[in-house]
């Protein structure tokens, strides 16, 4: 039978992800054979397996783990769609959308056998599971229909190894906290503790480990530097809250004046964001999430990304006035996904992906394209050639990324299709469902000498050195700062 390790936090966005991806990849790299796992994920941030989609922590900690991604790796996904509504996907397929009380009342029985059968079928199949818990265990109001967590240390017979963050402060109230609010049998599981994001001298901060270990009788496992490997983000608590502008990608030493902002709307209902992490790893590049009521007056090039209702976050952009704002926007514009519907004249049976009971919806009119929504979901990989027109005038080539979206935009005139039968494009607007595009380096490399040459700034010179792996970053923040030793693993 496998050692499961249950990478568990006091609350969420405590750096888990990366803490597991880390073991995923260093025991990978000593010949250990491990695969990742999540019970039961929420996010908008999803990736296309062979067996549908799964949450995008599990697919990133599945490649650090050396495997291919699959559905067992994250057997449940809730997907927000805005008014207390979830999409639900159990085993990579969609199985409807329900508000949360009718999803526990339900569904949970349900969601806990495919959990643990998935988890059985990986326990026969590695040496180590690496699970990664939801938000924090301490949850007291959800343990007893706590899937990520308190269920998981319980069917898999985890250990647990409890993540606290210290960048937010007050991390031992947190950790001891939690150790108080766990139930007694989970409590027992615990064998360890690691904080997160430290800045500074950590002789400082060795009278409260000691005191912590001494308290509590739960050692430290390692206490891991404030460092971002690069690795994509679960869920919008990365992002700004609405009202609030943020830069991201603006390290990289090049002076504000040679550098481009490719404005992005902060969706109400936002997902697959990290379309846009390539982006802001480019030299002179500024990703700038904005408000939808915000001026574009700043922006060198808008990208209008993912949602995961694109009719409700189409009918807030209008609300606002974006669409006014974009048409009269002079520079390139990418529409990703639900984006790309946006960017069209129409949307008809508008219904199934909107809260309301609406037939038929008008988009920004920039491109000649109509979709209609049904109810068959396009999960896959995709290739794609690619012939370079408008913002990514000068590609060619082989294309790659992934598909998820429910329903099919046609031409409604004559109109570039750079992927072939996919998307939409004229001289200064591109469509397509292609997530992941960015991630491509002629699409990237293209799109961004455009936006310099539109932008009248000289493109600052492409860094020579390698771009850094973030799995095997993780790997070394985990190597580095937690006592291998220390862990439940035969290594």
């Amino acid at each position: 039978m496998a050692t499961t390790i249950l990478v568990a936090g006091t609350a969420s966005h405590v750096g888990k992800s990366t803490v597991a991806a880390g073991l995923c990849r260093l025991l990978a790299d000593r010949g250990v054979s491990v695969a990742p796992f999540k019970a039961q994920n929420m996010s908008n941030n999803a990736r296309a397996t062979p067996g549908g989609e799964i949450g995008v922590s599990q697919y990133v900690q599945a490649r650090a783990a050396r495997v291919a991604p699959a559905t067992d790796h994250n057997p449940v996904l809730l997907k927000p769609r805005g008014d207390g509504e979830s999409q639900l996907i159990v085993d990579g397929e969609a199985v409807g959308h329900f508000e949360a009380g009718s999803y526990y009342e339900d569904h949970w029985d349900d969601a806990l056998a495919a959990a643990e059968a998935a988890h059985d079928r990986l326990a026969a199949e590695h040496d180590v599971i690496v699970a990664e818990g939801a938000g924090s265990i301490a949850e007291i109001n959800l343990h007893h229909r706590d899937l990520a967590n308190v269920e998981t240390a319980r069917f898999a017979d985890a250990d647990v190894v409890l993540v606290a963050d210290i960048e937010r402060g007050g991390v031992f109230a947190s950790l001891v906290g939690t150790l108080e609010l766990v139930p007694d049998d989970v409590r027992e599981r615990i064998v360890g503790a690691v904080v997160t994001k430290f800045r500074g001298d950590r002789s400082l901060l060795a009278p409260g480990l000691d005191a912590f270990e001494e308290r509590t009788g739960v050692p430290v496992l390692g206490v891991v530097p404030y460092d971002d490997p690069g690795l994509p983000e679960e869920d919008s608590v990365a992002l700004p809250p609405v009202g609030q502008r943020a830069v991201h990608g603006d390290d990289d030493g090049v002076p504000d004046e040679d550098s481009v902002t490719v404005a992005v709307p902060r969706l109400p209902r936002i997902s697959n964001f990290t379309d846009l992490q390539p982006l802001a790893a480019e030299p002179g590049v500024r990703v700038a999430y904005v408000p939808p009521s915000a001026s574009l007056s700043e922006a060198d090039a808008v990208v209008l990304p993912g949602s995961k209702n694109t009719v409700d976050d189409l009918l807030a952009l209008r609300e606002v006035g974006f669409g006014e704002r974009l048409r009269a926007f002079n520079g390139p514009i990418v529409g990703l996904c639900g984006g790309y519907q946006m960017l069209g004249e129409e949307i008809t049976n508008a219904a199934l992906e909107g809260t309301g009971p609406r037939e038929r919806v008008d988009g920004f009119g920039l491109l000649p394209v109509r979709t209609r929504f049904s109810t068959e979901k396009t999960v896959e990989h995709v290739e794609r050639h690619i012939e370079g027109v408008g913002p990514l005038a000068g590609a060619g080539g082989t294309v790659s990324g992934y598909e998820i979206h429910m329903g099919e935009s046609e031409p409604t005139a004559d109109v570039a299709r750079p992927f072939g039968d996919d998307g939409a494009a004229t001289e200064r607007v591109v469509g397509t469902y292609l997530h992941d595009l960015f991630a491509n380096q002629e699409a990237i490399d293209s799109f961004v000498r455009n936006v310099f040459e539109v932008a009248g700034i000289d493109r600052p010179p492409a860094t020579t050195a390698a771009r850094p792996d973030p799995y095997g970053r993780a790997a070394e923040l985990v190597r580095d700062h937690i006592d291998p030793d220390l862990l439940p693993v035969d290594w």
